[in-house]
């Protein structure tokens, strides 16, 4: 008897281990994550994302991370980078399909190729101020899911219900967040 070994590059251990090491100290699972946006020009700015706080100090990346947000040429802008909203709607498919890939790992199930199509309706005539009544945001965001694994369909509906009911960009979205907004 051959026994696979199922391996989708994720360290089910080491997040074990960290939910352990929560337990015994609570405090070290606060976390503050952060960027930094600096205006360029126009509809264009520039994010950094370089350090975080979390198991109780100072964090940094391994390298500094760089993001351009923009609009597109339609909004008589020039295009420098992906909206603001796109980037919404990549967190949340990078945050879902992270998860499909480590609970994945932990019930042992292989994946062969995993795709998310993350899309989302908006009405601009809110965000123009052009009708009051119309939502600034999105509303309606679909998640459609492409799993190829050596599993059943029920456990790729597992995978990904359970991805949904751990992944935190899917919580922000779907659950009230207080937002402060301060002038320095």
């Amino acid at each position: 008897m051959t026994t696979s070994v199922v391996d989708n590059g994720v360290n089910v251990e080491a997040l074990l281990g960290a939910r352990d090491a929560f337990a015994d100290a609570p405090q070290i699972a606060r976390f503050q994550w952060r960027s930094q946006v600096s205006w360029a020009h126009g509809t264009h700015s520039r994010a950094e994302v370089e350090s975080f706080h979390g198991f109780g100090e100072e964090q940094r990346h391994h390298t500094s991370f760089h993001f351009d947000i923009d609009h597109p040429t339609q909004f008589a802008a020039l295009d420098n980078g992906i909206t603001p909203v796109e980037y919404v709607l990549v967190a949340l498919g990078g945050c879902l399909t992270a998860g499909v890939a480590a609970i994945a790992q932990q019930r042992g199930i292989q994946l062969r190729s995993v795709q998310a199509d993350v899309s989302a309706e908006m009405d601009l005539h809110g965000i123009l101020g052009a009708d009051p009544d119309v939502r600034n945001g999105f509303s309606d965001v679909r998640v459609q899911f492409r799993i190829d694994a050596d599993a059943t369909p029920a456990e790729i509906a597992g995978l990904v219900a359970q991805s949904q009911k751990r992944s935190a960009v899917y919580d922000i979205l779907t659950n009230p967040t207080a937002v402060t907004v301060t002038v320095a």
